[in-house]
């Protein structure tokens, strides 16, 4: 089994990558936006399906990997789908609503035209399976907590994974039980990871992607009373609390927008708001890499990956500075270097490592088909 068709399906868009699971090529990749909507001429998932694999090459398709976000308890590992397997994902759409369904549809979709291949679902929530209980269960009514199915799930496994083998790879410590990574995925969404020996300890993100880190517009970490007192007194519907939480918050809520190279530029060019709001998004990573350490009982690499994090120079930098005692520190020139390598911004001889490693999400789920079909 070499070829895998890995689909990765929104509310209104497919993408798509068709690879080589073996040495990563990739035969064919694109999207399809604007899925059901007014004037698009796709009126559904099952046609843009038709669309996508009338672009493919002609290359034969060994297996079809599927992104689903949310696998709940029940999946944590890839999972061969079958219609039982689709009936479990239909049911945890409660705690994915925007993500799950959409994710269904495509299972659905190419169920119906790709039959005669197996259909794996590789889920973000489960590489962090293997968080610990403390870290895992909030301080709640524990019968509430089971009947509601409240705990920390996290999300970003696919890329977390991925990073954290090529990590131990690039350290020369692929078997070792006792590495001591954390992982930072900083893109729009954003979230940190503490791995021992490749597993997931503990992780920011929590029940639902808002937990953790500023990111670019959802506020991360708050005291759980300020929607209570929105609500309470400000008149905050659920809804407008929704909104401002996810989308009206971080970097963007904080100084207006959320790119980071437009916020970098404007901080260089004096702009308050800009510094303030870079502030407290390095406060947070730093307060999390700082609690991992003492989680994981110090540090061997921090490794940094996704948009923000393989790209922006700044951030490492600063995420980094003042932590020689924790062995971390960053060599500049190798900082400031433009790569889509796996590399070390750190010095030579550096107690503990600083490493950027390019993501590559669509090669995991491709590697977890391949595993999960062939068991």
């Amino acid at each position: 089994m070499r070829n895998v068709f890995v689909l990765n399906v929104g509310s209104s868009s497919i993408k798509y990558q068709l690879l080589d699971v073996e040495d990563g090529t990739v035969h064919g990749e694109g999207v399809v936006e604007r899925i059901g909507l007014k004037g698009s001429g796709v009126a559904d998932h099952a046609r843009a399906l038709e669309v996508v694999l009338e672009e493919l090459p002609d290359v034969p398709i060994d297996a079809v990997g599927h992104r689903i976000v949310h696998g709940g308890t029940r999946f944590v590992q890839a999972t061969v789908i079958d219609d039982a397997v689709e009936r479990e994902i239909e049911a945890l759409a409660d705690l994915a609503p925007l993500h799950n369904p959409p994710g269904l549809a495509g299972i659905r979709a190419a169920r119906a035209v790709l039959t005669d291949v197996p259909h794996v679902a590789v889920f973000d929530t489960a590489f962090h399976a293997t968080i610990s209980p403390a870290a895992r269960d909030y301080a709640i009514d524990a019968e509430v907590a089971a009947r509601t199915r409240i705990r920390r799930f996290g999300f970003h496994g696919t890329s977390i994974g991925y990073v954290s083998r090529i990590a131990a790879q690039l350290l020369g410590r692929e078997r070792d039980p006792e590495l001591r990574l954390v992982v930072l995925h900083l893109g729009n969404g954003a979230s940190a990871a503490a791995v021992l020996g490749g597993r997931s300890l503990d992780t920011s993100m929590g029940m639902t992607p808002l937990e953790g880190l500023v990111m670019g517009t959802r506020s991360g970490d708050i005291d759980p009373a300020i929607p209570l007192y929105l609500a309470r007194e400000h008149g905050y519907t659920f809804a407008e609390l929704d909104e401002l939480l996810n989308k009206k918050s971080g970097l963007l809520g904080l100084a207006g927008r959320s790119d980071m190279r437009e916020l970098v530029n404007a901080a260089n060019a004096g702009n308050e708001r800009a510094t303030h709001a870079l502030d407290v998004y390095v406060h947070r990573l730093r307060h999390y890499i700082g609690a991992y350490a003492a989680e994981l009982g110090g540090i061997d690499a921090v490794v940094f990956t996704a948009g923000v994090g393989e790209n922006s120079s700044y951030v490492r930098r600063r995420a980094i500075a003042g932590l020689e005692f924790l062995g971390l520190s960053i060599d500049s020139e190798r900082n400031n270097a433009s790569s889509r390598e796996p590399r070390y911004t750190s010095p030579d001889g550096s107690p503990a490592a600083v490493l950027v490693i390019p993501t590559n999400e669509e090669l995991e789920i491709a590697r977890e088909t391949r595993e999960a079909a062939s068991r």
